[in-house]
């Protein structure tokens, strides 16, 4: 029977949570803040919590919490970065197409999910409000679902609903959903984002990743005709594109006509978009990260970045230095789709260098997120490296033409030292 409250502080986390439960709840903008600010609130009598984190739009979890509280994440962005350089968050090395099965599962299956929703529809039914992404995949597998009804978050088609019966703790409350806003794009990031969108033709599908760089990339693709979107996430960038009639789906293979994501990384503009476009259509990560429903895209271009890529085509999505900075996120899903699609290109773009250093080098100083055997398109405000079908040291040629011209003969140095130390080996 769903227990109901009217407000939030009629609820008692004690009396669903158990000692050493797993916690996990929306990301992003679809976090439900009240509960969770609940959570930390009560957290000295839950005998022990662990918390699954994805990305942050707010600073509810913070280190000091740790008292109480234990942080496990597939990423250290935004406020987890803070959570992460305390030594309070374990992080999970992940593929995102491996969440669905790591949390309905094992060490880490979630036995609590806490969801924000909007009030029930005509049929009184809940939509899944501003994500479906991994938490779809495992509501039906959590010992108990808690819902914050929020009047304030909008309705998104999506892959399902949930029956009152499916929710055993509903609070109501009216609250604005978190936002999370871009900063604009520098300057190299214009210059490197007008590179990409020479490799998106009309009718291509995209996919982009989280951060300014692949959401750069839209908004010069006005000009482009009957794009279609089939993405983790979308943003506001997403938003002017459709606008300006660039994005109809209608050459999509799969999902004609509508705009696939797993959840909205954004503002109230974004979320009021989506509300109101019905082409727009939450799916669970079990689908939107699927090899086979990825390699079946049209002219699938898939946009990330990352923070080094070496000579040969291998990426580094994860640290700088000994700072874990990002995630595996859904890269590697990504980019291994597009290169299977028919007409697809497998991007990864960055910027050269980052301050002094560069950020193509000769030996990655973090782990290999993607594999060489993975690399597709490498870009960076200097041009375009497609190492596809290229051996060696033709990849080494092509990813130097690209490095930042100061940079250049200390990479080359670092070729021929390599060389030279592997023909005196015996």
């Amino acid at each position: 029977m769903t227990v109901e409250h009217a407000a939030i502080a009629e609820l008692d986390l004690a009396s669903h949570i158990r000692s050493g439960d797993t916690v996990l709840w929306g990301q992003a903008c679809a976090e439900p803040v009240s509960l969770t600010e609940a959570l930390v609130r009560q957290r000295s009598g839950l005998g022990g919590v662990r918390c699954f984190l994805g990305i942050p739009s707010t600073d509810t979890l913070r280190p000091e919490h740790a008292d109480h509280l234990s942080f496990v994440s597939y990423s250290a962005a935004g406020a987890n970065r803070a959570l992460y350089q305390a030594g309070v968050l374990d992080v999970l090395p992940c593929h995102y197409s491996e969440l669905p099965r790591v949390l309905s599962e094992g060490p880490l299956r979630a036995d609590v999910v806490m969801l924000s929703l909007p009030p029930a529809g005509p049929g009184g039914r809940f939509g899944l409000g501003l994500c479906a992404d991994y938490v779809a995949a495992v509501i039906d597998r959590a010992r108990v679902v808690i819902a914050e009804v929020n009047e304030q978050v909008p309705e998104i088609a999506g892959c399902r609903a949930l029956s009152r019966d499916e929710i055993d703790v509903i609070v109501h409350t009216s609250r604005p959903p978190p936002e999370h806003p871009a900063a604009p794009p520098k300057d190299v990031e214009a210059a490197i984002a007008a590179r990409v969108a020479d490799l998106v033709q009309d009718g291509t599908t995209l996919q982009f990743g989280v951060g300014g760089l692949p959401s750069a990339v839209l908004p010069r693709l006005k000009d482009r005709r009957d794009l279609g979107v089939h993405s983790g996430m979308i943003s506001d960038a997403l938003i002017g594109l459709v606008e300006a009639g660039a994005v109809t789906g209608a050459r999509k293979s799969l999902d004609q006509g509508l705009i696939i994501t797993g959840f909205l990384l954004g503002t109230r503009a974004l979320f009021e978009h989506a509300a109101a476009n019905p082409a727009v259509q939450l799916r669970d990560t079990r689908y939107t990260h699927d090899a086979g429903v990825l390699a079946a895209q049209h002219r699938l271009v898939a946009v990330n970045t990352a923070t080094e890529v070496d000579l040969t085509g291998q990426v580094n999505t994860e640290t700088v230095g000994d700072r874990y900075v990002g995630a595996v996120g859904g890269a590697a899903d990504f980019l291994r789709g597009a290169a299977r699609s028919t007409g697809g290109v497998p991007v990864v773009a960055l910027p050269s260098t980052a301050g002094s250093s560069s950020r193509i080098v000769a030996r990655l100083s973090g782990p290999v997120t993607v594999a060489r055997s993975d690399a597709g398109v490498i870009v960076t405000e200097h041009g375009i490296a497609d190492l596809r079908g290229l051996t060696l040291p033709q990849r080494q040629q092509r990813m130097l033409a690209i490095a930042d011209p100061g940079h250049r003969s200390t990479l080359e140095s670092a070729l021929s030292t390599g060389a030279r130390r592997r023909q005196e080996r015996p």
